[in-house]
């Protein structure tokens, strides 16, 4: 079916009409690694759908469809599984820390549930219950040995799970060692860690081996004197600026030891200069850090994580009155960039990464980026800026400055309104929607969804529809007027154009489906009260009536 001429992709009535051509598509589509049919009329299991999530993300990515038979000729049925979507998206994403897409589609034959999967990240499969899923017929299995090596040398070789040959365990601080042990049992709640010797401990987390002490164990374990000695560059160096004027800084610290003995420290620096801005919310004066203690660490976690430790360069970390720079020696790894990388994560240093997991320091491997966006965004702050990120280092500046505290006291209320559980790719939506800039195509979904909880609204037509926060966005900041003024700007247009094509064909006049083509963006209702209006202007009028109605000029009397 043709789309009419500058439809609207985002108006729910072309949305709708995608999704079920999609689903019939599907009907004589082959079930392979990209796509599971189940039919789940009355239910599905949750833990099996997230085996199922987990198996199509080491395939590469996918969708199971439910409600729709899985044998050919295939054939809508309907599911009444997971009523409440949004609360099953919700517990995916927490299971699964993978990006999952959940939609509802109201098919003629009844409703048909797609959970969508993106890839795995690159050398990095997904573990559900101690297995890595995959697809085998119907069934799910565990992965073969094989398919397991294939991804993980996806990544290439890990420096920090290499031995350093003349460390011992003697290099590393006996202190660092049982802060590891303190934080690694408190996360795993496994009483024997507690009783373990320091070298089977080191073994069991594999930052020692039988060949001996890895890097990783230095990186985060090491003593002043061992890391001189074995891996130099594995400093970082703190600066604080109290102006842009070149010259030596007002405050410097060096820290060439472990990082578990140096991280708070860190913090508690940066904290030292952490102003709070003010603003007003009803009765209540809100305090906001300059610096969220939770992004700052996650930018410092990644760049300790994925920094290339062959280079001899230090991690820097610059803090200035209303911002803080971070810089890492050694650009994005291969397929990560700043657009896809709250999607994508590859760690550099898979071995520190998965030893700052276990002690609960990070959530998974490589995540830690999507909670730095989601935070300057929940704080009204401009979003991580990777500007100054080249082949030879990765640059990221937080800037400490909120934006609109409007559009802050807006985020919280939504949810305690909607009870909705939000995720990035909302906020990330949100934010794009406040600075009024276009949607890409990868996060229309998302839009499509908030729009439909009445929260984002579409103005224009055709190419030139643009994204509005909802009304009570406006309202909740005392600025209804503005949004009145914003939409009605966009009716007036509207009615011009109306008013434009019926000068155009004369006393014959148009029905309202005609009208509908000429203003796509507008909803079936919008376009009856935008005529009613025009018709009290007494600028048009309808003439005829049911089937043989015509909107003419007021001018404009058909003739006998």
């Amino acid at each position: 079916m043709s789309k009419p001429p500058n439809a609207n992709p985002l108006s729910p009535e072309a949305t709708a009409s995608r999704s079920v051509q999609r689903v019939d598509a599907w009907l004589h589509a082959k079930e392979d690694e990209n796509l599971e049919f189940k039919e789940a009329k009355g239910n599905f299991h949750f833990d099996k759908l997230v085996k199922y999530c987990a198996a199509l993300a080491n395939e590469g990515g996918g969708s199971i469809v439910l409600g729709v038979t899985d044998r050919v000729p295939r054939r809508v049925v309907g599911t009444s599984a997971f009523s409440e979507l949004e609360r099953t998206k919700a517990g995916l994403v927490e299971r699964l820390r993978l990006r999952i897409d959940a939609e509802a589609i109201a098919h003629p034959h009844g409703r048909v549930l797609v959970i969508t999967a993106p890839s795995r990240p690159i050398g990095m499969p997904i573990a559900v219950e101690g297995a890595y899923w995959m697809r085998a017929g119907e069934d799910l299995v565990a992965m073969t040995p094989d398919l397991l090596q294939k991804i993980f040398a996806e990544a290439g070789p890990d420096f920090s799970a290499e031995v350093c040959e003349k460390a011992t365990i003697a290099d590393l601080e006996p202190e660092a060692i049982e802060m590891f042990r303190t934080r690694w049992h408190q996360r795993s709640r496994d009483a024997v860690i507690l009783r373990q010797t320091p070298e089977q401990l080191l073994r069991d987390a594999e930052l020692v081996g039988p060949d001996g002490v890895t890097y990783a164990a230095l990186v985060l374990l090491g003593t002043h004197q061992a890391l001189g000695h074995h891996l130099a560059q594995a400093e970082t160096i703190f600066e604080y600026r109290s102006s842009e004027a070149a010259g030596p800084a007002n405050q410097r610290e060096e820290f060439r030891r472990g990082f578990l003995l140096w991280h708070d420290r860190l913090w508690s620096l940066i904290d030292t200069r952490n102003d709070r801005q003010h603003y007003q919310d009803g009765l209540f004066m809100v305090d906001v850090p300059t610096f969220n203690q939770g992004a700052v660490r996650e930018a410092v976690l990644n760049a300790v994580s994925h920094r290339d430790y062959r280079s001899g360069g230090s991690i820097f970390v610059r803090q200035f009155a209303r911002r803080l720079e971070i810089v890492s020696p050694g650009g994005f790894p291969k397929g990560i960039d700043p657009e896809n990388m709250v999607d994508r994560q590859l760690p550099r240093n898979r071995r520190i990464a998965d030893a700052l997991a276990r002690c609960g320091l990070v959530e998974r491997a490589g995540q830690g980026a999507n909670r730095m966006f989601e935070t300057c965004i929940r704080e009204g702050k401009p979003l991580p800026d990777f500007t100054h990120t080249d082949a030879w280092q990765v640059s990221v500046t937080l800037h400490g400055q909120i934006g609109d505290p409007a559009f802050v006291k807006f985020l919280e209320r939504i949810g305690k309104e909607t009870q909705e559980s939000f995720g990035l790719f909302d906020f990330l939506v949100f934010d794009l929607v406040h600075r009024e800039q276009k949607i890409p195509g990868h996060l229309a979904p998302t839009f499509v969804r908030l729009r439909d909880l009445g929260l984002v609204e579409t103005i224009g037509r055709g190419r030139g529809v643009r994204p509005l926060l909802a009304r009570r966005f406006y309202a909740s900041i005392g600025k209804s007027g503005v949004y009145t003024r914003r939409r009605g700007l966009d009716d007036a247009a509207t009615k011009e154009l109306l008013v434009r094509h019926l000068q155009d064909i004369g006393a014959e006049g148009a029905p309202i489906a005609e009208l509908q083509q000429v203003v796509p963006a507008a909803s079936r209702d919008q376009l009856k009260r935008m005529l009613q209006e025009l018709k009290r202007e007494r600028r048009i009028q309808l003439v005829g009536s049911r089937r043989q109605a015509r909107w003419t000029l007021a001018s404009e009397i058909p003739r006998p």
